[in-house]
């Protein structure tokens, strides 16, 4: 059973964008510069936000953290991301999710220049990733794809099954899972709250990608034998046996799942570091395409 990490693999896709950082530097061309937007104080998105700062100085990014307050209106937000659109200086940019309920995350996707999406959620780039034009493929979804692809992990005539429809991971994974690339080519199931017979569906699949929001969903009993599972879900858990009081977990209950896989990211480092590194790529992307 291979476990697909995604520590030691966004390791190594770090290493060769700081070689083209170096290679920018030595022609005395621009250095990639990624900013963040955070809007409170989610604990979460802020040490999300603090490990995309801190990749972009090992691969020699220049980095900005936008941090506002909880109360920031919604046209102040839009204002900043005006600011960031129009600063030269800035390449590519986030502003990362979930933000406060009185602000609209639709209005803000869409202010974002689709030329600074760096996250690619803007419909534009959503619409050229469809079509399979270059553009900013969602961070998630590529990272997933780059982690099938460097593990060699065979997905041409697969029946891959995605289980989840959200707009940032489900919905993109099964388009790039489908389309005429490699990975890709296979035949994708895209599940969700309404698939009335998932179990059977999922023991049907080669490849099973999980992308719901509930702890330890996929269980062993869903999964066939040598499937290969990816785990996009990560939530806390308490757990008074850790210093930390909690620890962490993904959809899929790794230990029943695992002894049945060929392959199976693990919670954590697995999918979230892959994130990161395809954000950097991303960024690279952004001030290349100038």
């Amino acid at each position: 059973m291979i476990v697909l990490d995604g520590k030691a693999t966004s390791a190594a896709i770090k290493d060769e964008i700081a070689v083209e950082v170096e290679k920018l530097k030595s022609a005395g061309k621009k250095v990639p510069h990624l900013a963040a937007i955070l809007v409170g104080n989610d604990g979460a998105s802020q040490t999300y936000v603090n490990a995309k700062v801190k990749a972009c100085e090992k691969v020699g990014f220049e980095s900005t953290l936008v941090d506002l307050p909880a109360n920031t209106t919604e046209a102040d937000l839009l204002k900043t991301i005006d600011d960031l659109n129009n600063n030269p200086e800035i390449d590519g940019f986030i502003v990362q999710l979930p933000l406060p309920e009185h602000i609209d995350e639709d209005k803000v996707t869409l202010r974002v220049a689709p030329e600074k999406d760096v996250d690619g959620f803007h419909p534009e780039n959503v619409g050229r990733m469809s079509l399979g034009l270059p553009t900013f493929l969602p961070a998630t979804p590529n990272g997933v794809m780059e982690m099938l692809g460097r593990y060699n992990i065979e997905t041409s005539g697969k029946h891959c099954v995605v289980i989840g429809r959200s707009n940032i991971v489900g919905t993109p994974m099964s388009i790039l899972m489908s389309r005429n690339s490699n990975p890709g080519n296979a035949t994708v199931t895209l599940t969700h709250s309404r698939t009335s017979n998932l179990k059977e569906v999922c023991l049907s699949a080669d490849i099973i990608i999980v992308a719901l929001g509930k702890p330890n969903f996929l269980t062993g009993d869903m999964v066939k034998e040598g499937a290969v599972v990816v785990d996009v879900g990560i939530h806390r858990i308490e757990d008074s046996t850790k210093k930390s009081g909690f620890r962490l977990v993904g959809d899929v209950n790794y230990e029943e799942v695992a002894a049945k896989c060929s392959a199976i990211s693990p919670v954590p480092g697995g999918v979230g570091p892959m994130t990161i590194a395809s954000l950097l790529q991303n960024t690279l992307k952004a001030i290349k395409s100038k």
